[in-house]
């Protein structure tokens, strides 16, 4: 979760215990989580928004950091507008920041592991779970 070429995810402020998902995880679960609910496919959704399939499928893993008209362009393929879309998101972030956690270290390694997200092992982590 959240690792980049040499950067650290830090917890969050207010005592949190486990590193928050990045900005564009959750905005990619939220994208995805939409879409399905509405059965339409990448290459469907992709067109309406005016990007290929393979970018949005990036978006929604959390790879890419798209451009605030981009978001917008999802939001109205998806049949949302730009406000209820990140609202969504800040609700699930908050969401995230709630969840209780537990921390466990394995193996003499500890690591973070995020939910949904692939495990980030760092030697200083502590592997927290819900």
């Amino acid at each position: 979760m959240g690792e980049h070429n040499g950067l650290r995810v830090i917890p969050g402020g207010r005592g949190a215990q486990r590193p928050e998902p990045l900005w564009r995880e959750a905005l990619g679960e939220r994208l995805r989580a939409l879409r399905l609910e509405q059965r339409c496919t990448l290459v469907d959704t992709a067109g309406r928004a005016g990007i290929s399939p393979q970018y949005l499928s990036e978006v929604e893993r959390g790879r890419k950091e798209p451009s605030s008209e981009m978001i917008a362009a999802l939001a109205g393929a998806l049949g949302t507008t730009l406000g209820e879309l990140v609202g969504q998101v800040a609700e699930a972030m908050r969401r995230h920041a709630l969840v209780p956690t537990r921390a466990v270290v394995l193996g003499g390694h500890r690591q973070v592991a995020g939910r949904a997200t692939p495990n980030t092992v760092a030697p200083n982590a502590v592997l927290l779970a819900a």
